[in-house]
């Protein structure tokens, strides 16, 4: 039965005498009550036999440095593997913080990845999605994309004026101002009727310095489209500290 962990009459904590076959290579669920003798199982039991016996593969010199975890309650465990045990609290709320990076089994997979792979690539560096070397620059390491459909974004039959920009924010509030008072646009026309340059502008235009704008425009501000802006003041954010959510017009 080398397919099944082999616990035979565990008494741990509030455990009554338990006798139980574990799957191997398989997503196991124990649930039950509070208070029926899941942790007990799980982690006083199972776990803490797996660290006893990993302990036991190291020298006797390397053991006095490791934890001490007590014999479990039971009389038996057979076929048991390496266990791995992540803490039963919260895991952070950091879009980067994975189950691979809270238990550092990312860090070995990366050394793991460098010093076998082949062809060589690069460094443990190289496969880490939270440094500039791995990371994928359209996710910025995170495994997802957040866009904008500007179709939802903009009512093209409305004008500046009308609110065509349809976010909270650029409600005729200080980022809509950046836009009226960037004199690059007739306030009145509708969106629909923009040549491609004043759409262009108006929606993907990078960062940059206005030539000759109107008085009301601020002296040191720097003009940007509403995609670009949007994104990276809202969409990376929001990506970043997992907290935020967006309307539906992402």
């Amino acid at each position: 039965m080398t397919e099944w962990i082999k616990i035979e009459h565990a008494v741990q904590n509030n455990l009554k005498d338990i006798s139980v076959n574990i799957p191997k290579h398989e997503f196991v669920v124990v649930t039950g009550l509070s208070g029926s003798g899941k942790s007990s199982l799980v982690f006083d039991t199972l776990a803490a036999a797996s660290r006893r016996q990993l302990n036991d593969t190291f020298a006797t010199f390397v053991q006095q440095y490791l934890p001490k975890y007590d014999r479990p309650a039971v009389q038996k465990i057979e076929n048991l593997p390496v266990a791995i045990v992540v803490d039963q609290k919260k895991l952070s709320s950091n879009a980067r913080s994975t189950v691979g990076t809270y238990t550092d089994i990312y860090t070995y997979l990366r050394l793991l990845f460098s010093r076998v792979g082949k062809p060589f690539v690069g460094y443990s560096d190289t496969f880490s999605f939270n440094n500039p070397e791995g990371k994928c620059p359209e996710c910025d390491g995170l495994g997802t994309v957040t866009d904008i459909d500007v179709h939802k974004l903009i009512d093209f039959n409305k004008s500046l004026n009308e609110d065509a920009i349809d976010f909270p924010t650029f409600r005729h509030g200080w980022r809509w101002k950046r836009y009226a008072y960037s004199g690059l646009f007739d306030l009145d026309k509708p969106i629909k009727d923009y040549s491609e340059k004043e759409l262009y502008e108006l929606l993907y235009q990078p960062q940059t310095k206005l030539d000759n704008p109107p008085k009301e425009w601020p002296k040191t501000a720097l003009y940007e489209g509403v995609v670009p802006r949007m994104q990276r003041s809202i969409c990376i954010k929001m990506r970043v500290n997992d907290t935020r959510k967006m309307s539906t017009v992402l």
